[in-house]
């Protein structure tokens, strides 16, 4: 069966959420700890959780072959194994890779001593900031830990009151700032629920140009409530006036059913073998992303991993080839891996070992994979257009068109 990745989980909550979800449909306890103590972590469990028999029961019992999810027991350290289809196409790594590409990472002694560009520093941003060069940076990009408790590798974020939200946004904010070249952009993601914080927050340091939803999907249903499928990414720049946006290089093209004709020529729309479509200036309303998922080669098992489609609608609107690009909570490394792709530069800031390696990892996989997902010939396609991307690239099928300038 080989090596199979590892997840640790670090306390009854995180062990609680695994043990809930149908995808680790059956566990196998091993026999380091004494049945008793399992009994009493499954009793604490049970309790933590509510009075659940089918948690209690899943902790309890011992399988005697290994299913689609397994919980190892090691004196204390609890490790949830996965085991993945053969179609899964899910980056992973060995305890050796994450040893081996967290080497290629700098530490945050290191980045008084190299050079920071084009790097992945192993290091807390809150630390790290301060030493970066000021005034370098192009676009900053951001995906700080929304106000919701989760766990990220070995951390778990614990959600604030919103004061203490306002506080932690504004510190980071204030560390990343000084970095910032006095044309640049900046990107804030977050979740419907800190929106308003955010975007208070970054008022009263840049100039808010707009706020970009995202409908992302995926999300829990809710009885007593709308499912949560939307996420908000505010763009603000340091200057009202003077920052970069280059729309041409993120339009979006739809295929069109029924064009628009004038005097029975096409009106914004051209005709092609594949059909007929249209190059549409961007919105901030963006229904074209998908969440990474299993069959995707981009996807890791980050909990909040961004796709590569959305940063490069970011990277390319608002950034030039050979400008710098931060992200200083870069996770599993989407930032930088689509920066490198289209020719801008990158420095990533990440505080959990595992994470820096992943992205190391992508980062060498990207030397001979440039592809994202959904850009395909200069633009963007909407979903379930892939044949039509494939032809299109095939055959380099020009699109002249010209389009008007639309209204602010």
């Amino acid at each position: 069966m080989g090596e199979v990745p590892k997840i640790f989980v670090k306390s009854v909550d995180s062990l609680i959420d695994k043990v809930s979800n149908p995808r680790y449909n059956t566990l196998v306890l091993a026999d380091v700890m004494e049945l008793a103590d399992m009994r009493d972590l499954g009793s604490r469990v049970a309790r933590r959780g509510g009075s659940s028999p089918f948690i209690r029961t899943k902790i309890m019992t011992l399988y005697p072959t290994i299913g689609s999810g397994v919980i190892l027991f090691y004196g204390g350290e609890l490790a949830v194994k996965k085991q993945r289809a053969e179609r899964n196409r899910t980056i992973f790594l060995t305890d050796k890779e994450i040893s081996f590409y967290a080497d290629q990472c700098l530490t945050l002694q290191e980045c008084l001593q190299q050079p920071v560009l084009d790097k992945i520093i192993f290091a807390d941003t809150f630390e790290t900031a301060p030493l970066l060069p000021h005034g370098t940076v192009d676009l900053l990009i951001v995906d700080p830990p929304y106000n919701l408790s989760k766990a990220f590798g070995g951390n778990t974020f614990k959600k604030m009151d919103e004061t203490s939200y306002l506080e932690f946004t504004e510190s980071w904010i204030l560390k990343v700032k000084p970095l910032l070249k006095s044309n640049a952009s900046i990107y804030v993601c977050c979740d419907w629920k800190s929106s308003l914080l955010v975007g208070t927050i970054l008022q009263k340091h840049f100039t808010v140009q707009n706020r970009i939803t995202w409908q992302r999907e995926k999300g829990r249903g809710a009885s007593r409530n709308w499912k949560n499928s939307m996420e908000d990414i505010w763009f603000a720049t340091v200057s009202s006036q003077n920052f970069t946006f280059n729309v041409d290089d993120v339009k979006m093209r739809r295929r069109v059913i029924a064009p628009y004709k004038i005097n029975g020529k096409p009106k914004d729309w051209h005709e092609t073998d594949q059909g007929n479509f249209r190059d549409t200036f961007p919105s901030n309303f963006w229904d074209d992303i998908s969440i990474p998922y299993w069959s995707m080669p981009e996807n890791t098992d980050h909990p909040t991993q961004k796709p590569e489609k959305l940063i490069a609608k970011l990277v390319l609107a608002s950034s030039n080839k050979g400008d710098v690009v931060l992200d200083p909570f870069v996770g599993s490394g989407t930032t930088a891996v689509v920066a490198k792709k289209l020719g801008r530069h990158f420095i990533g800031i990440e505080c959990e070992q595992e994470y820096c390696a992943i992205t190391q990892k992508r980062l060498a996989l990207s030397e001979n994979d440039t592809e994202i997902q959904g850009y395909c010939s200069g633009v963007f396609w909407e979903r379930n257009t892939l044949a039509f991307q494939q032809k299109s690239k095939k055959e380099k099928v020009p699109m002249e068109t010209s389009f008007e300038q639309e209204e602010d």
